[in-house]
């Protein structure tokens, strides 16, 4: 008999102080159906952690960097099931109906569809293409809510510790395991990093760091490529 479907949400988080309590409190019906919700810090100054705690089941204090942190997260996770969610990220209320249909397949991991909260044409647009990308390719990016069963993965030894693209480095070894589960029914992110940066220079800059990590260069220079455009955008 297989084992009755289990729930962790690992949520990464750093200064979140301004939204991590309407966050964790939207996780509050997985919480009453018996399912955890765990909080990974990284140390933040501005009291994110004790603001976390009256919401969640545990919060743990992580060395920084998003993998560091969910790896960290898994580790002390109760649950068979490991649902990975950005602290600006909300799962829509079929998210349990959903993964539990998910713990009876085969399939190894998965992720949700995307929606942009904005309510600008062309943010419906990037979300399409975002959601059409991942389904020919099968690789998730960590804003659509990636999950994946626990002894999956241990047996493939969690994220890489890396500062950028773990998400995708880590669907690339999944795919070995299985085709990701697809769940069409939209999680919902934040679009503030689109609309401060200007949605066509996030595309853009976006697609090349991926070309870069695709032609294999390392993604600490990707990092640092990375957070030196987005300085450059809010100057």
């Amino acid at each position: 008999m297989s084992e009755p479907f289990s729930l962790t949400v690992i949520v990464p988080v750093w200064q979140e102080a301004g939204a991590i309590v309407e966050t964790l409190q939207a996780l509050g019906p997985l919480r009453k159906a018996g399912h955890e919700v765990i909080v990974v810090d990284a140390g933040s100054p501005d009291g994110t952690a004790e603001l976390a705690r009256p919401w969640c089941d545990r919060v743990v204090v992580s060395g920084k960097g998003r993998a560091v942190q969910m790896n960290a997260g898994a580790a002390v996770a109760a649950g068979n099931v490991l649902l990975f969610l950005h602290a600006d990220t909300r799962l829509p209320r079929s998210a349990l109906v959903e993964l539990e249909k998910f713990s009876r397949t085969r399939c190894g991991w998965g992720r949700f569809d995307v929606a942009l909260s904005a309510r600008r044409r062309i943010f419906r647009v990037i979300a399409w293409f975002m959601n059409r990308r991942s389904r020919l390719t099968g690789i998730c990016t960590g804003d659509q809510a990636m999950f994946v069963r626990r002894d999956v993965f241990e047996a493939l030894g969690g994220f890489r510790e890396i500062p950028l693209m773990e998400d995708v480095e880590f669907s690339r070894r999944l795919r070995l395991v299985s085709r990701p589960w697809c769940i069409a029914d939209p999680v919902v992110t934040d679009s503030r990093r689109w609309e401060q940066n200007g949605p066509w220079r996030t595309i853009l800059l976006m697609w090349r760091l991926r070309w870069r990590y695709w032609r294999g260069e390392s993604p600490e220079s990707l990092a640092k490529a990375y957070r030196s455009d987005v300085r450059n955008a809010s100057e």
